[in-house]
């Protein structure tokens, strides 16, 4: 499942985010990748656990927990503390796929990355190039979000960061684990839920086949989920 996620940032938020995402240091971006992808990697990041990623980090976290849609699509167990990254002019990061485990800095806590999240802080019109590119089952799918907005995608997809060539691409990327490991249980779940929301709108909570299709839902998700 490939969605994106308006609105996780509001517009304040990416104000300030930005303000200090231009005034911090960057470093090379190669820090974090493994040996595959270090060869393909041509950008700058913040360094993990720099006080202006530690700040924004828990910005994104707070965003991400009053979002009901990132809930419902993620049910996440687990999210890696925020990263962030920046493509200036010639800068790229080419087809790879995202490690399979992560080490969460500075505690002993590892990871399965089920699902790859990039948040977008530059404004599609302030740079040409830089979008990601997902391999998807329809085929590669072209990503440039506005700022605040996240796309959520398997981190089983190979993927890239076409060169910019104006401007430059601010943006966060980080992993999760889910409570369900398998991409097609988690569609399934998503999109019952989201039949579910719908119809409660439409009929109200208490309607006998909302209630009944609510049950299915948490009875799929208790047989499914790995807490």
């Amino acid at each position: 499942m490939l969605l994106a996620i308006p609105d996780i940032l509001t517009p304040d938020e990416v104000a300030t985010a930005r303000a200090a995402l231009d005034a911090a240091e960057w470093i090379d971006g190669r820090v974090t990748a493994g040996a595959q992808s270090a060869a393909v990697k041509n950008n700058a990041q913040l360094a993990e656990g720099s006080p202006v990623a530690d700040a924004l980090g828990e910005m994104i976290l707070a965003g991400l927990a009053r979002s009901p849609l990132f809930i419902s699509a993620a049910l996440p167990q687990r999210i890696f503390p925020p990263l962030f990254n920046r493509y200036g002019i010639g800068a790229d990061f080419g087809v790879h796929v995202d490690n399979a485990i992560r080490a969460v800095p500075r505690t002993p806590i590892r990871l399965r990355t089920d699902l790859s999240c990039t948040l977008f802080f530059s404004h599609p019109e302030e740079y040409d190039g830089g979008e990601l590119l997902i391999e998807d089952v329809y085929g590669p799918q072209r990503v440039k979000l506005p700022a605040g907005h996240l796309i959520l995608y398997p981190s089983t997809s190979l993927h890239r960061v076409t060169p910019v060539t104006r401007g430059a691409r601010v943006a966060s990327f980080f992993w999760l684990q889910s409570m369900i490991r398998q991409d097609a249980q988690r569609s399934l779940l998503f999109d019952l839920d989201q039949t579910v929301q719908q119809l409660g709108l439409e009929h109200g909570g208490n309607d006998a086949n909302v209630l009944r299709l609510s049950g299915i839902y948490h009875n799929l998700l208790r047989q499914w989920a790995e807490t």
